[in-house]
């Protein structure tokens, strides 16, 4: 088999050692193959380093081992490119695996190039996925807690949520406030109501009257003071996002003109997938890395499973967050598409379907750094020749027997089949 990498290396890592394979050519015009093993403390990775400078190796294999990877992969890359390989085509490739180190197994076949490498963004990227995915997950415990107070509250006959649309509001705190004081008269806490939860006060006056004892105090007093400090750290993490972002902020606003793509959810898929296209062959190379394209899974004439390949999960969060804004937005194309697909495929498969496109309108929006153009939401209407709808319509009502005549005018009376 032709050598394609004549100096290369393959490392099993693991949280704490990293074995290391070297692969050169010798004097006899053979190879030669040298193991050792390292910590990953960050001096050790230092000498894994030099030890693959000084044998001259031009490329480093890697499998993907949870975070273990990261530590050895960002000290190497100054020096040494570095490949990070997927578990899934290292097990694909057949070889003596359970014979020889997997360190070995990794070398052998980057030095044939049996193996691409995976995706990992620069630096600057990196640094901007690390709190755009600390932040959505930050909001997604303010989420929680918020349903946990409301649970305390059903727990205590509180029904604020049936009345106030957010019970976390300037109206729900101040009534909470007063609950957590030890205020129980509901005519009371009803007056505490603000603007236009005003015009509710009988109900709210029937929602307060409850059993808020002293435990549920004590922990809605918790449950409350943890939604500040997350409201804090979620401010501060935004605010050091804004500040790492500046560089990509004109990418960052090419992609909120896209319908259901606000700031926040274009600061995470620019974490994800960088902001050069260039990475990605085509859009649908992007779409199939996501895990937002179809499988795709033949054999003998036969069409199997369709199920989309595993991809980035936070990237699929990201886009069906967006699919369901876009899904709200009128007169825009993504949201004709949700409604076409969502009766015959259901919800989730058409949400994914719309996070499929935009996926694949963001690969050709950086490529081109072009803004969002919207087909429409008639765009299904309109791809069609107007005549070839008129007759398919035509069709359908004389299938079902009704009687279509066309006045001289252009009106079309239809007359409905008699009954039976």
């Amino acid at each position: 088999m032709r050598v394609v990498v004549e100096r290369c290396a393959g490392l099993d890592v693991h949280k704490d050692s990293v074995v290391a394979c070297v692969r050169t050519p010798d004097a006899g015009g053979g190879w030669q193959t040298v193991t050792r093993t390292f910590g990953t403390v960050t001096a050790e990775l230092l000498a894994l380093r030099d030890w693959l400078v000084a044998c001259g190796v031009t490329l480093v294999g890697m499998e993907a081992t949870g975070v273990y990877w990261k530590s050895p992969f960002y000290v190497i890359e100054d020096r040494v490119e570095v490949w990070l390989l997927n578990a899934r085509h290292l097990k694909k490739v057949p070889g003596r695996k359970t014979d020889v180190q997997d360190a070995e197994w990794i070398c052998e076949m980057v030095a044939h190039g049996l193996v691409r490498s995976s995706f990992v963004p620069p630096k600057p990227i990196r640094e901007l996925r690390e709190l755009t995915r600390y932040r959505r997950v930050q909001i997604e415990e303010r989420s929680r807690e918020a349903q946990r107070l409301d649970k305390v509250l059903q727990d205590a006959g509180i029904k604020l949520s049936s009345v106030a649309t957010d019970i976390l509001g300037k109206s729900g705190r101040d009534m909470l406030a007063a609950l957590i004081a030890g205020t129980r008269d509901p005519e009371v806490l009803a007056q505490l109501a603000r603007g236009k939860l005003r015009a509710k006060l009988p109900a709210l006056r029937e929602a307060l009257v409850g059993r808020f004892a002293a435990q549920h105090a004590v922990v809605v007093s918790a449950i409350l003071s943890k939604l500040d400090f997350l409201d804090e750290l979620i401010g501060e993490l935004s605010a050091e996002i804004d500040r790492v972002i500046d560089p990509f902020a004109a990418q960052r606003d090419l992609l909120t003109t896209i319908p259901g793509v606000d700031r926040r959810t274009a600061e995470a898929i620019i974490s994800e997938i960088g902001i050069d296209m260039d990475r990605f062959p085509s859009a649908g190379h992007l779409a199939s890395w996501a895990g937002m394209a179809p499988g795709q899974h033949e054999s003998a004439g036969k069409r199997r499973s369709g199920r989309a390949r595993p991809g980035n999960s936070w990237l699929q969060r990201h886009l069906t967050t967006a699919a369901m804004a876009a899904a709200r937005t009128k007169g825009s194309y993504l949201s004709a598409q949700y409604h076409r697909l969502a009766p015959r495929r259901g919800k989730a498969r058409a949400r994914k379907a719309v996070g499929h496109s935009i996926l694949v309108a963001i690969h050709h929006m950086l490529s081109a750094q072009t803004t969002w153009h919207d087909l429409g939401d008639d765009w299904y209407q309109r791809r069609h020749n107007p005549l070839v709808q008129a007759r398919r319509k035509l069709h359908e009502l004389t299938t079902l027997g009704c009687d279509v005549a066309v006045q001289p005018d252009g009106t079309v009376i239809v007359t409905p089949p008699a009954a039976a």
